[in-house]
């Protein structure tokens, strides 16, 4: 019933930028709340950031000042700018949406990730 396209991920060298994002589709009749999650190997998956409907946003203390969320409801698209990157954000990054469809009320969804690597 969902769909994601996630785009943006890649190879940057410390210190550099990148900037994700993340556009659902499908039978929608509302998105909620849309975020970003990441997993390194070997560990739990965590919030990086989200964004309500209305536009308030929640970060991780870890990415505080570097990332930005922003999203556009005409897109039903999410982005996340990160800027001043360091090798502890090298993880897959996933998008997340909380979503209400004519068939299933406000359920998560979640995209197929995309892999951020920061090394020299």
């Amino acid at each position: 019933q969902v769909q994601f396209v996630e785009s943006g991920g890649g190879l940057v060298q410390p210190g550099g930028s990148l900037t994700l994002s993340c556009a659902a589709s499908g039978s929608i009749l509302t998105i909620y709340s849309m975020g970003w999650y990441r997993q390194a190997p070997g560990k739990q998956r965590e919030l990086v950031a989200n964004i309500s409907r209305r536009g308030s946003t929640n970060y991780a203390d870890s990415v505080k000042g570097r990332f930005t969320i922003s999203r556009d409801n005409a897109k039903n698209t999410v982005y996340l700018q990160m800027n001043s990157l360091k090798p502890e954000d090298t993880a897959v990054y996933y998008c997340n949406a909380n979503i209400v469809l004519p068939t299933a009320p406000f359920s998560a969804y979640w995209g197929q990730g995309t892999q951020v690597t920061v090394s020299s």
